[in-house]
């Protein structure tokens, strides 16, 4: 994989979008900046889309979170709230295990719920903020359905970790990682033993000076075989390795990393050559 600093490249916008500023305005939060800028391309995040999720959430809108039996067309509430209610997950082993999220700007909710399908019970908050400006989200399952991962902050911008809690058992794992390999988005492979991510611009909430990559993760446990306690966060670290050079992509646009079925693969879009393609970069090492 490159490595080094590459040295600095214009933005480049996509096919029929409007110029990039050459200095977008500093962000408030993940993927999110308050300013009077527009959105110019569907795929891309708008610099308005902090003060549109500050307003939505203090409008206070009636919502309902429900099911639908395609068979019968019943439905049946499972969530009543006034809050924004929505990033809806089906376990991918579960069918009846709902993940969904109070949205918001993360420092302000407490984002990430599951509740069980088939009679509304078990609404159970994943991870509960214990400090001012703590944000926890871009939550997902990992394939085989006993963990939901999440990316962790405490407090945002100072200390990174990726997250998970054991649906069973409550079991809790918190892999550290340095501010320059953060990354909007993680992945797990369907093994369980892999992660990806795809690395941030310095204008992300890690402020990155060296942030554009396309990683792999190879999380490590630490050995707390002499720790005494129950129900305490096991502590470990992830071991990142460079893979894709992304100084020419315009992170405006999220990367957004999954592996391929095989694990060879970690794919991506990028628009690093003007237009968004998908690309796919190999996971083992060239001999």
């Amino acid at each position: 994989p490159p490595q080094g600093t590459p040295p600095p490249v214009p933005l480049v916008p996509l096919p029929g979008s409007a110029p990039l500023a050459a200095e977008p305005p500093a962000r408030e939060g993940p993927g999110a900046a308050a300013s009077g800028v527009a959105q110019t391309h569907p795929l891309e995040q708008a610099y308005n889309k902090g003060q549109m999720m500050r307003e939505r959430l203090a409008s206070r809108i009636p919502i309902v979170l429900f099911t639908v039996d395609f068979a019968t067309g019943q439905s049946k509430p499972l969530v009543a709230s006034t809050d924004w209610i929505n990033h809806l997950l089906f376990s991918p082993t579960d069918p009846k295990l709902l993940m969904y999220c109070h949205e918001g700007m993360w420092w302000q909710v407490d984002r990430i719920w599951l509740v069980r399908t088939d009679d509304g019970s078990r609404n159970t908050l994943v991870h509960k903020r214990i400090m001012g400006d703590e944000i926890a989200g871009h939550e997902f399952w990992a394939p085989d359905g006993r963990n939901v991962w999440y990316d962790l902050q405490l407090p945002i911008g100072q200390v990174f970790y990726l997250a998970s809690y054991n649906v069973s058992s409550g079991e809790r794992v918190w892999y550290n990682l340095q501010r320059n390999e953060w990354s909007i988005h993680f992945n797990v492979s369907r093994d369980n033993t892999l992660f990806c991510g795809d690395g941030g611009d310095p204008g992300q909430v890690a402020r990155a000076p060296d942030g554009e990559w396309i990683y792999l993760f190879r999380p490590e446990r630490r050995n707390d075989a002499d720790t005494m306690g129950t129900n305490l966060i096991h502590p470990g670290v992830l071991r990142a390795e460079r893979l894709v050079n992304m100084s020419r992509h315009n992170y405006r646009l999220e990367p957004n990393v999954s592996f391929s079925p095989d694990q060879k693969l970690v794919i991506f879009r990028s628009n690093m050559f003007g237009p968004t393609y998908v690309f796919g970069v190999e996971v083992a090492k060239a001999q």
